[in-house]
């Protein structure tokens, strides 16, 4: 019989608080093979790492249980531990009694009891595993980024710069993202455009970064190290290097429809250019409110078009890469407006949202940086901000809080009374979240220095009255009702995914979140990786953020790509399915239901793509003659487990 070390760790009181350790380990010791047992405070400290190994030579261990946290957090640790002792790093296992026992768990007997019939189970379990060695696979040394706002940009740029070359995909004509909507920025008060621009021209010069704009992600298959992705490169119906930006074909356009850069506050053309300072600088005919091109209906535009840069018989195209590893930075959009009407936005012209508020401070903006009302163009001397319009509503709107939005109303109203110096701001808010270098002061300037009237409460009602934006609200501080006739109301609207994250999401199996944004693999240890290997998490994709942290995180995934990228190989666990050919009928059942897309038939029998394949079992539990099942979790070791852990 194989011998068999146990060592139980306490975990501090994590573990030890509610499991009696000491029971656990004497009770292990009389099990079947257990030739050692042993507990101590913190087993993945350095000293408990060295009981094991110490252990595993004197005691001539051929294989150990470790009764700890959950195997997410140290398998890892303790497998390099087993190894650093001479024996095969899968001869380790762990029996989770933290997550599965202690922290549920508040009766110490019975919580015990537990933990012996887990450890047990695992012990079972060790017994029969196979000495397996890694799968290794080459890398393909480019990598994909998704998203060309600052977050997409910065990672880009990190990668690039490292010397790898990076396919960024933009959905949009031009990349910016919203950072280039943005006036300035806080608590520094810079230009957005001064900063982001020179990123977006060296993005577009860069030699190791293909740019592709208007375009999107269709399909993608493979693993870690070696994605192929399908990207569909919509037509805009312009050759950027035969456009002169000359702006001819606009004025003859017959068409108008509202300014998306502009957020509805101006017009465009049915062809177009979205921003004075757009990466590419080229037009784009917008196909769905050109007057139609099959058969031309209009054609005005190519008429004044002397460079003949304008092509309508220009069709999609399909591109094929292959990249090691992929960035999503898929950004963020404001919450849906319609669903505000209690605050009467898109009943009332000057109720805004924040990001129209910020194009009327641009100096490109609509009123060229003039603060002045969208129904009668004259400037506002009463405006209010009400913060949290749609964040921090479990019952009707988004249970979150979006973050920025404190900071954002400070730097509004602070940026409106230095273009209205006798006007006055007032913002309502529940509470004000100041959480980042320089920002609580920030805030205290714009109370103490322009004179921003703060309003500790919620917002009833928002309605007009003989040409005044009536705003009724309460001031909780002073225990009063509050009436104000506003000239413009400007909401702070929670951040939401950008639109179509859902859809990206299945596409690359990544995890979402209950609010929709895109989930880490752990919170605290790999908050910039997805549950799907290989593909990282950058900005407002995740979770709302302000630009610091949007560019810090894209950094980090960077460098989180570049990590797989610079190896020449990758390993991946061996603990995958395998498949009984003799067994094997063919039916196809396993194919059908494996999550990962690793199974194939091939010549009437299945075959494992054995580096997709994640060893989760659900093909072994479909086939109805055993033919497939994983390493190291075969059914006969599944119901040895299962008897040791009811006693038998």
């Amino acid at each position: 019989m194989k011998r068999t070390g146990v060592f139980v760790c306490h975990c501090g009181i994590n573990i030890a608080g509610t499991v009696d350790v000491k029971k656990v380990s004497e009770e292990l010791s009389k099990h079947s093979g257990v030739v050692h047992a042993e507990d101590y405070i913190y087993a993945c400290s350095d000293p408990g790492q060295n009981i094991i190994i110490d252990a595993i030579k004197e005691k001539k261990l051929d294989n150990v249980v470790i009764a700890c946290c959950s195997p997410n957090l140290h398998e890892t640790t303790f497998r390099n531990a087993a190894k650093t002792a001479g024996l095969n790093e899968f001869q380790c296992e762990i029996a989770n009694i933290r997550e599965q026992c202690s922290w549920v768990h508040k009766d110490m007997e019975k919580a015990t009891d537990k933990a012996i019939k887990l450890t047990r189970s695992a012990v079972q379990r060790v017994r029969r595993n196979e000495p397996l060695e890694p799968i290794s696979v080459p890398v393909t040394r480019r990598a994909l980024v998704i998203g060309g706002g600052i977050a997409g940009i910065q990672s880009a740029l990190d990668l690039a710069n490292t010397g790898f070359e990076v396919i960024l995909v933009e959905r949009e004509p031009s990349i910016g993202g919203h950072m280039i909507q943005l006036s300035e920025t806080f608590p520094t008060l810079d230009c957005s455009q001064c900063i982001m621009t020179p990123k977006m021209v060296e993005v577009s010069k860069h030699p190791k970064i293909k740019l592709m704009t208007y375009s999107e992600v269709q399909e993608i298959s493979g693993y870690v190290g070696n994605f192929k992705v399908k990207i569909l490169k919509k037509p805009t119906y312009v050759y950027a290097d035969k456009c002169t930006l000359c702006d001819e074909c606009t004025k003859v356009c017959p068409v108008a429809v509202p300014d998306e850069f502009n957020l509805g506050l101006t017009a465009r053309r049915a062809i177009y250019i979205p921003f004075p300072q757009a990466i590419p600088a080229t037009f784009t005919l917008d196909i769905k409110n050109c007057p139609g091109l099959l058969p031309i209906a209009c054609g005005k535009c190519t008429d004044v078009c002397e460079p003949g840069a304008i092509d309508y018989d220009m069709k999609p195209e399909i591109v094929e890469e292959e990249v090691g590893a992929i960035i999503v930075a898929t950004g963020y959009d404001l919450y849906e407006k319609e669903l505000l009407t209690e605050y009467g936005y898109g009943k009332y012209p000057d109720v805004l949202d924040g990001l129209q508020f910020e194009r009327l401070l641009s100096a490109s903006g609509p009123t060229m940086g003039k603060v002045l009302r969208p129904s009668d163009h004259k400037e506002p001397k009463e405006v209010v901000f009400i913060q949290c319009a749609g964040s921090r509503d479990p019952e009707l709107h988004c249970a979150y809080c979006s973050k920025i939005c404190c900071m954002y109303t400070a730097k509004h109203a602070m940026l409106y009374k230095h273009h209205v110096p006798d006007g006055q701001a007032y913002i309502f808010y529940i509470d004000i979240r100041s959480g980042g270098k320089d920002y609580e002061e920030f805030v205290q300037r714009a109370v103490e220095d322009d004179g921003v009237l703060y309003l500790r409460g919620k917002v009833s009602k928002v309605f007009e009255d003989k040409g005044k934006i009536k705003v009724w609200g309460v001031d909780t501080l002073a225990g009063k009702d509050i009436e104000i006739d506003a000239d413009m109301v400007v909401l702070a609207t929670a951040m939401r995914p950008s639109k179509g994250a859902d859809e990206l999401a299945r596409k690359l199996k990544i995890a979402m979140d209950k609010d929709g944004f895109l989930a880490e693999a752990h919170p605290k240890l790999k908050p910039l990786e997805s549950v799907t290997s290989g593909m990282f998490l950058a900005g407002a994709a995740q979770a709302p953020k302000d630009i610091p942290e949007a560019v810090a995180q894209a950094s980090g995934a960077a460098g989180k790509a570049i990590s797989i990228l610079s190896q020449e190989r990758l390993y991946h666990a061996p603990t995958v399915a395998e498949v009984n050919v003799n067994l094997c009928t063919g039916c196809g059942m396993c194919v059908q239901v494996c999550p990962y897309d690793s199974l194939s038939l091939k010549d009437g029998k299945v075959e494992v793509n054995e580096v997709l394949c994640e060893g989760c079992g659900t093909c072994s539990a479909t086939c109805l003659r055993a033919a497939i099942q994983v390493k190291n979790m075969t059914p006969l070791q599944v119901n040895e487990m299962i008897k040791a852990a009811l006693g038998g």
